[in-house]
């Protein structure tokens, strides 16, 4: 399972907007040079958080983007569902007809649970969470420390 570059690219330009944001909107375009990213690819993911009401536009030539609402009240799992939809390790956690053993099958329940747990920790995550650098999680070297 991986996420897309949509939610980890989208991620990165709402902490963007969140770090340089706060006294004036951000042109795209200097979120894509800081990101490495291009401008056009932008645009498509900034359209989407903006339908969803996490972004707020400026048009003009002091225009750009802002967010929406204040960085501790967006959660990196909101954005990560609103960029890759309904994303979960098997379609048929809410798609009955992708397995016709939907009904009984014994390891459906793992995967949907599995699932459910990765939204459950990006839902634990605010922007003000990235901006404080406070993750919530540990680094994976610490759970996984190399062999000597």
């Amino acid at each position: 399972m991986k996420l897309t570059t949509r939610s980890r690219y989208g991620t990165r330009m709402a902490l963007d907007i969140a770090q340089n944001g706060a006294e004036k909107p951000v042109r795209i375009s200097d979120i894509a040079h800081r990101q490495g990213v291009s401008v056009k690819y932008l645009e498509k993911l900034i359209r989407e958080l903006k339908q969803a009401g996490f972004i707020r536009s400026k048009r003009g030539p002091k225009g750009g983007h802002m967010l929406a609402k204040q960085p501790e009240d967006i959660l990196v799992g909101e954005i990560v569902r609103v960029l890759e939809g309904d994303f979960s390790l098997v379609e048929c956690k809410s798609k009955r007809s992708a397995c016709p053993r939907f009904e009984d099958c014994v390891t459906r329940n793992l995967w949907v649970r599995a699932s459910d747990a990765m939204y459950d920790t990006l839902n634990e995550i605010s922007l003000a969470d990235l901006l404080s650098g406070i993750e919530k999680c540990e680094s994976p070297e610490n759970i996984n420390p190399p062999l000597k």
